[in-house]
């Protein structure tokens, strides 16, 4: 007969309170590595909410710097910076990407010019740009791969002139990682970070992200032609690898908490950080739960914790500030 180890072994010793159960937890959320993103506007003279993200808003740039200032003084010292433009900029093949004195360029000289401190990342793809609400050149009836890499190539040099640290290649086109890291070495941006977007999933939870930029498709393309099938895994390490080859420091999972198992997966393979964004759609479906007291703030911290303990280095996430303001008094 197997002999039992209770009594002689009882876990819930190990969570009698607060204090135990934190000395032994395994993972634990350090706003150090929160990242918070922010969409700024070229036109408003002052904030507006996002109606589908209840709580975060477009940012004039004035007060995209006083936000700023106050995520530095509760501990977030890593933003994420998107670009919302005036339409009559874009155009099918998103050439204001390519301006050394476009929005995103002049505020990112604007921020390290008051923050130098803070790390700066930026959206390296044409979609904020393009009439189409693509996030490359559109040629012939499809996005064409090598047209784009050439405009990728250009808008990455600008952005780390201006003084991004990290630059986010998030279009998925072939081959991109290394013509940028090429470009950025020619240009003597050696230490430019790149943080590549190396398993972004075609998502249904991008929705209230391409409300916040105006980035909405107008056309037939879909998207799934350059985007991973959320059915795949090992296609996420194939892309993985390609792209740390070509010299990608960071990779990042997008959407973040749908693709846990990539995430945990790639964590057991790689040797580089690993970086999960999550998505507009995931803030929106737990901020408008919690809104309507459907479940408590304690979501937040809970969802966090499972991107951390599935490997996730650090973590793009609107809920950053939040955290930063509430986790300790979260039960």
């Amino acid at each position: 007969m197997r002999k039992t180890l209770f009594p002689r072994v009882r876990p819930r010793r190990l969570r009698l309170n607060e204090t135990i159960r934190d000395l032994v937890s395994e993972t634990s959320i350090n706003k150090s590595k929160l990242i918070q993103p922010l969409f700024v506007s070229g036109t408003l003279k002052k904030k507006e909410g996002i109606i589908t993200m209840p709580g975060q808003y477009l940012y004039s740039q004035d007060d995209l710097l006083s936000e700023i200032d106050e995520l530095t003084n509760l501990g977030i010292n890593t933003i994420a910076l998107f670009p919302n433009i005036d339409s009559d900029l874009k155009d099918q093949s998103g050439t204001e990407a390519l301006k050394e004195d476009n929005l995103i360029c002049k505020t990112v000289r604007k921020i390290k010019d008051r923050f130098p401190k803070l790390v700066v990342i930026t959206d390296v793809a044409l979609d904020p740009y393009t009439s189409s609400g693509h996030d490359g050149v559109i040629l012939n009836g499809k996005v064409d791969n090598d047209q784009t890499l050439e405009a990728l190539i250009k808008m990455s040099v600008n952005l780390a002139s201006s003084g991004a640290d990290i630059l986010a290649p998030s279009d998925m086109m072939d081959g991109r990682i290394g013509k940028i890291r090429d470009s950025l070495e020619v240009n003597n941006f050696k230490d430019t970070i790149l943080l590549s977007y190396a398993a972004k999933y075609a998502s249904n939870f991008y929705g209230p992200f391409r409300d916040a930029v105006g980035s909405k498709q107008i056309d037939g393309i879909s998207k799934k032609t350059y985007q991973m099938d959320s059915k795949n895994l090992k296609e996420a390490h194939k892309e993985t690898l390609l792209d740390i080859s070509e010299g990608a420091d960071i990779i990042m999972v997008k959407p973040a908490m749908p693709y846990l198992d990539v995430i945990n997966d790639l964590h057991q393979e790689i040797n580089v950080p690993i970086f999960a964004y999550q998505v507009s759609g995931e803030y929106s479906m737990l901020k408008m739960g919690i809104d309507k007291k459907i479940f408590d703030h304690n979501v937040i911290p809970e969802t966090l914790i499972s991107l951390f303990r599935a490997g996730s280095s650090s973590v793009i996430t609107y809920f950053a500030r939040w955290t930063a303001e509430n986790y300790d008094n979260i039960s």
